[in-house]
């Protein structure tokens, strides 16, 4: 009775799964339909459900409309050198907060996590005026410079750091005669390598779907993808062939970080939940 009420739970698991799979890739299998056909094609009754032939004359038409190459090297650039940086000064400052006693600790880091709740827009003004002063408008340092931290990584470190990183590997450190920095380099940054994995993913991700600010600092000239994205989609008739064949293309770098590093993440939170 035990094994087949197993079997019936497993089989339940597993449909429950394929649904989920199933409807959230359809959208994304949907935009590549739409994508490899004309516009006319999302009028036709019932709709087509399978891939049509022009899916390389859109590839061309978006290249052709806006410097669209130019845009996913501008977000390629922007996305990694972001999420590098959030994670090296997430990690150090985690490293810190979770560790390492000192005056104000504590009221520092409840002044980082309450500007999470500061809306981004409120800031957007200020911001582009110091840019300006820069001499930074139009350029990816707008971009990158105010972005090399942010409240939520450094909270995300510290709350892992706390639990996983014991006190007693650090004092051993201390012991063998490593400095603060040579904790920080030997001990403290393969304990965080897990975290510091799903940190970066989530960074890139967000950097690369940023829209706001890159619209309000860039130029048509010099865009990033969703900016390029967004001029696709304007005129008075919107041609979805070509806004969704966009879509795809911008989406694809995203599909292939996630399949060469996505093991590597679930299998280092593994790891470190062993370990913790």
């Amino acid at each position: 009775m035990i094994p087949r009420t197993a079997g019936r739970a497993r089989t339940l698991t597993y449909l429950t799964l394929l649904a989920v799979a199933f409807f959230s890739a359809l959208p994304l299998y949907y935009s590549v339909v739409v994508a490899s056909r004309d516009n006319s094609a999302l009028a036709d009754v019932p709709p087509p459900l399978l891939p049509g032939g022009n899916l390389l004359a859109n590839v061309e038409r978006v290249f052709d409309t806006v410097p669209f190459a130019l845009a996913l090297l501008n977000s390629v650039l922007v996305s990694g050198a972001i999420a590098i940086s959030v994670m090296f000064f997430s990690t150090l400052a985690g490293f810190a907060f979770a560790k390492l006693r000192f005056r104000g600790g504590k009221a520092l880091l409840v002044v980082t996590v309450a500007t999470m709740m500061v809306p981004t827009q409120l800031g957007i003004i200020p911001l582009y005026l110091l840019m300006v002063k820069l001499e930074w408008t139009g350029s990816m340092y707008a971009l990158v410079v105010p972005a090399l931290t942010n409240a939520f990584g450094v909270f995300f470190m510290t709350q892992y750091l706390s639990r996983a990183l014991p006190t007693e590997l650090l004092e051993a450190g201390r012991v063998d005669g490593c400095t603060t920095w040579g904790l920080f380099w030997h001990v403290v940054l393969p304990v965080a390598r897990p975290a510091a994995a799903v940190l970066g993913m989530l960074t890139f991700m967000s950097a690369w779907n940023d829209y706001f600010w890159p619209l309000v600092v860039l130029t048509p000239e010099n865009p990033t993808v969703q900016v390029a994205l967004s001029t696709l989609a304007a005129g008075y008739v919107s041609d979805y062939a070509l806004s969704l064949t966009g879509t795809a293309l911008g989406t694809l770098p995203l599909v292939i970080v996630f399949a060469l590093l996505g093991k590597q993440v679930i299998g280092g939170i593994m790891q470190g939940a062993v370990k913790g």
